[in-house]
């Protein structure tokens, strides 16, 4: 059994789908910190030929709250959010199927940040048909005071997975022996370039699934998602 374990983002990066797609179940934290500067609730998209970042606001609350604990600000306005990615991408070739999941997503009525974004994860891998199961952090009977490799570990103990699958960013954080000590494999996900057009000009990579999923059909991006990525080791990259 192959696992990955992520934080919960909004509108990721195709390789965030990458890795759902790659293993045979995908469990997001919920009882994780926030982290400010990190990608949880942002991203970017194409406006003008340029990467323009989208954000979704959050209440001023103490920075000490998980994930599951932060809220949507009172002033956030989906509708606005829509209107500027049907603004930016009202000549894209896949507009009109692409644009009535962006508004299903923006207008969750769900208020606390996880149960925001795993809603719109669930709804962008419905979209594309996938069907790996999404498991929530804080169901898996793990204790959530274990921190990194260690909450890892159990967690992959608890599934008995043979592979733990994590994202290329996360080389630096995880050492094979670590793993193997608990028969466990460690792989990465590396994506290989994908390049589409865009609107003619200079291609902008790595944006949010929104802008692939504006310029590609479905069929094709999922096809990206199954064939369009390798799993390596520490030392296919050292």
């Amino acid at each position: 059994m192959k696992l990955a374990i992520m934080q919960p983002y909004f509108l990721p990066y195709v390789g965030y789908f990458q890795l759902i797609t790659a293993v045979d179940a995908f469990v997001v934290y919920d009882n994780v910190k926030y982290t400010k500067k990190g990608w949880i609730n942002r991203n970017r998209y194409l406006r003008n030929g340029s990467a323009t970042t989208f954000t979704l606001p959050l209440r001023n609350d103490p920075d000490s709250l998980s994930i599951s604990e932060r809220r949507i600000a009172d002033d956030f306005d989906p509708a606005r959010l829509v209107g500027r990615l049907r603004e930016a991408y009202r000549k894209a070739p896949y507009l009109a199927q692409t644009l009535p999941l962006v508004e299903d997503i923006a207008m969750n009525d769900a208020r606390t940040l996880f149960d925001f974004i795993h809603a719109s994860i669930r709804r962008v891998c419905g979209h594309l048909g996938l069907r790996t199961p999404l498991v929530v952090a804080s169901s898996v009977p793990v204790a959530s005071t274990l921190g990194g490799k260690d909450r890892v570990l159990a967690i992959c103990r608890h599934f008995g997975a043979a592979t733990y699958v994590n994202a290329i960013g996360g080389q630096e954080l995880y050492r094979d022996e670590d793993f193997a000590a608990q028969g466990i494999r460690l792989r990465f996900l590396k994506s290989n370039f994908l390049e589409y057009t865009q609107f003619g000009a200079d291609f902008v990579p790595w944006l949010s699934i929104v802008d692939v999923l504006m310029f590609n059909s479905v069929e094709r991006t999922r096809s990206y998602l199954e064939s369009g990525y390798e799993l390596i080791g520490n030392q296919s990259v050292r």
